[in-house]
């Protein structure tokens, strides 16, 4: 009886020890490829481990060409599932997708952008601020430009020509790849003014007479038409036209002078100023003169003429320095009666 327990449980042993062998061959459950509706890329490639997922040991082959930078294109699943085939790949769950999307990444640079930076490029080559200003007509205008994602660089000027006399300019900017590969060049040509806002009239102005503040409107003007000297409304208002000014004519340091405070033939006020002393006396002008201007002054009174500096509307000025009129020739000194004579 004995023997017979002992031979059942060896046998049930067996049993148990083949069963969990068996088990432990059972392979595990593999998940199952799904196909993705859209995909993004950033290469020029589309793999199929982009398109599928659980892709397994086929994810690393190409099947597609990557559209364009930064644009996006779509695929009949149709066709999709016909390329996995032909790499084995079988078994695709759709999920009732008509159709795949698939876009690439890009860098995207603005036209705005790139005129900005070609203005900036063209300011330093001449000696500008990077505020200068100029107007630019490109032989073809500037676009949004895609980049690949891997040019992180910014847009550098590595060739500037411009000829200040024709206006035309040639620039070669580089965008620099992030792993030290070949940089992207991009090149842009055309015409450039440079321009700067100065005052111009707004009306003739005739000689000799006071420019007004509503005589000048400020207008942004080619630099070579203007000159080196452009001038702001507040160093132009109230300054003299020395000639005849036609409207719509920039304004220069040469067409302008202070105002005559002082008029020949007019009469003035001879003003002599000392510390508790102040004088005045009536007197007519020889000659024009600005403020600040030296000018000779007939004292009415003394017939004489004399300097002074115009201080204000019909006012001069007698320094403290003036040369005195001496009023009678002093006599030498009589030799005392008794002064001792030579033998």
């Amino acid at each position: 009886m004995a023997r017979r327990s002992t031979y059942i449980l060896l046998i049930a042993g067996l049993a148990a020890l083949c069963g969990s062998a068996g088990h432990a061959e059972q392979p595990a459950e593999i998940a199952r490829p799904v196909l993705r509706p859209s995909v993004t890329v950033n290469s020029d490639l589309v793999l199929i481990g982009d398109m599928v997922e659980n892709a397994g040991a086929a994810a690393g082959i190409a099947i597609y060409r990557a559209p364009d930078i930064g644009t996006t294109g779509s695929l009949p699943t149709a066709k999709v599932l016909a390329a996995l085939r032909a790499h084995r790949v079988i078994g695709v769950d759709t999920r009732d997708i008509r159709e795949v999307t698939v876009s690439r990444l890009s860098r995207a640079i603005d036209g705005h952008e790139i005129e900005s930076e070609v203005i900036r490029a063209l300011a330093r080559q001449n000696g500008r601020s990077d505020h200068a200003t100029f107007n630019l007509k490109f032989d073809r205008e500037p676009q949004d430009v895609q980049l690949d994602p891997s040019n992180v660089g910014a847009l550098e000027a590595v060739a500037v020509r411009h000829d200040s006399r024709t206006g035309r300019f040639d620039v070669t900017f580089e965008v620099a790849h992030e792993t030290g590969g070949t940089p992207v060049k991009l090149r842009y040509t055309g015409n450039a003014i440079e321009t700067v806002e100065t005052a111009v009239l707004a009306r003739s102005v005739e000689r000799n007479e006071v420019v007004k503040a509503s005589d000048v409107m400020m207008e942004r003007r080619p630099r070579s038409e203007v000159g080196p000297d452009a001038l702001d409304r507040s160093s132009v208002v109230g300054m003299q036209a020395r000639r005849a000014l036609r409207p719509g004519q920039p304004l220069r340091s040469a067409d302008l002078a202070k105002p005559d405070l002082v008029q020949r033939d007019q009469g003035v006020t001879l003003i002599y100023e000392l510390p508790g002393i102040y004088l005045t006396m009536r007197g007519k002008a020889m000659e024009n003169g600005a403020e600040g201007d030296v000018v000779n002054v007939l004292n009415i009174q003394s017939k004489r003429t004399i300097s002074g500096i115009v201080i204000g509307r019909g006012q001069v000025s007698i320094s403290a320095g003036q040369p005195r009129q001496i009023a009678y020739a002093e006599q030498p000194a009589a030799a005392p009666a008794d002064a001792a004579k030579p033998e």
